[in-house]
């Protein structure tokens, strides 16, 4: 590697690293907030098991966007991306390693796009484990009245009640 392209990439880690950072810790932050407020809401959450998980999964989207948007932004401000669109477009494509834009990076930032991709990596993974263990809490706390041998008899009680009859023409 010549001293042109260590320095180049020197910048790409000096912007990226901080980004990185910053960004897990808003969703850390984010995270439990809405762990605090769904411990607060159990019943609630228990009653509208669907509608509860579809709503912290559309607040943690929205989380996704605003991290691409704070990657997008530094791309303006470095001019790796000519204007906003192009800079949301690529940020969202980079942070969830879609790969399908023509959208490039100016030369000297295309390392930067990797490692939004890493942070999205990271991020994502964050997200999975949090619903996960939300999801977890929720089934954990439906069954916990019952053994799982109640519940497998009901599992099987249902099944047979919407299977189609054998004796139906």
């Amino acid at each position: 590697m010549n001293a042109e392209n260590a320095a180049i990439w020197g910048a790409d880690w000096a912007w990226g690293l901080p980004i990185i950072v910053f960004t897990a810790m808003i969703h850390v932050l984010v995270l439990s907030l809405i762990k605090r407020s769904s411990d607060h809401a159990m019943p609630f959450i228990l009653k509208h098991q669907a509608w509860s998980i579809g709503g912290v999964t559309l607040t943690i989207t929205i989380l996704h966007g605003f991290e691409a948007f704070i990657w997008a932004r530094a791309f303006l401000w470095l001019r790796a991306v000519p204007d906003n669109p192009t800079a949301m477009l690529y940020s969202m494509n980079a942070l969830t390693a879609f790969g399908h834009t023509d959208v490039k990076l100016e030369r000297p930032w295309t390392l930067l796009g990797a490692m939004e991709a890493l942070n999205g990596w990271i991020l994502f993974g964050l997200s999975t484990a949090y619903l996960f263990a939300l999801i977890q809490a929720v089934w954990s706390q439906v069954h916990a009245s019952t053994s799982i041998t109640e519940q497998i008899a009901e599992l099987l009680a249902r099944y047979r009640r919407t299977a189609p009859s054998e004796n139906a023409d």
